[in-house]
Parts: C-alpha cells; sequence; structure tokens
C-alpha cells in the first residue's frame, strides 16, 4: 500500500488498524500520517508503534498526540524520540510523561527544552 493511500485513511479506518497492522506500517507509511490520524490512534496502536517509524514522525504528528497517548509511550519510544521531537511538545504532553519515562530521555533532549517544559517535568 502507498503513502498516499494511508494518508487518505479516514480516522475511523486508522483506529480500526489492529496492533500487528500498526507494527506493519513502514518507516514512509508512518511518517504521512496526518495530524488527525496520530490523534485518533489508540493506546494499543500507540505502543505497536515501532521505534523507527516514530522517528520518522514530524513534529506535527507528534504535537498532535494526547497526554493519554503520551502516557502510553514505551520507555524505548521515549528514547527513540529526536531532540527536535521532544523540544516541540507542549508542556502539558511533558507534565503527563511519568517518572520511568523521563528517566530514560536523553540530555541532548533535555537541553533543547525551554524553561517552561522543564518545569510542566517537574510537576510530573
Amino acid at each position: 500500500m502507498g503513502t498516499d493511500q494511508v494518508a487518505a485513511f479516514t480516522t475511523a479506518q486508522i483506529t480500526s488498524l489492529t496492533t500487528k497492522q500498526v507494527v506493519a506500517l513502514t518507516t514512509d507509511q508512518a511518517s504521512v500520517l496526518t495530524t488527525a490520524q496520530t490523534a485518533s490512534l489508540t493506546t494499543a496502536q500507540i505502543v505497536a508503534i515501532e521505534t523507527d517509524d516514530l522517528q520518522a514522525m514530524t513534529t506535527a504528528q507528534l504535537v498532535a498526540l494526547t497526554t493519554a497517548q503520551m502516557v502510553a509511550l514505551t520507555t524505548a519510544q521515549v528514547v527513540a524520540l529526536t531532540s527536535d521531537q521532544v523540544s516541540s511538545l507542549k508542556t502539558a504532553q511533558l507534565a503527563s510523561l511519568s517518572t520511568a519515562q523521563i528517566a530514560v530521555m536523553e540530555t541532548d533532549d533535555l537541553v533543547g527544552l525551554s524553561t517552561a517544559q522543564i518545569r510542566a517535568l517537574t510537576t510530573a
């Protein structure tokens, strides 16, 4: 299936994907999900996203994640986030992260955070 076909899925079609189907998405397919599609992923689907696919996602896609989706990220997925992706996260998203998720963030990721983003981490 081409990236144009994946991008054309409705949010209802996205939420109906099984976790096996989410795992089977290629990096190119994951990178073309719309922000609405990304926001519609279930927490089980979020957990199923492979780290390479997560790294290929745009900052806009990551900003579209809900706080419930952020909580669902595995520590391996958090480690895989690029510095640009981490620095693009909203304060509410950062505040929703668990201590375990914050603990695995890389120094380079934390250096790029604003004061408000750092404060959000301390209230998590």
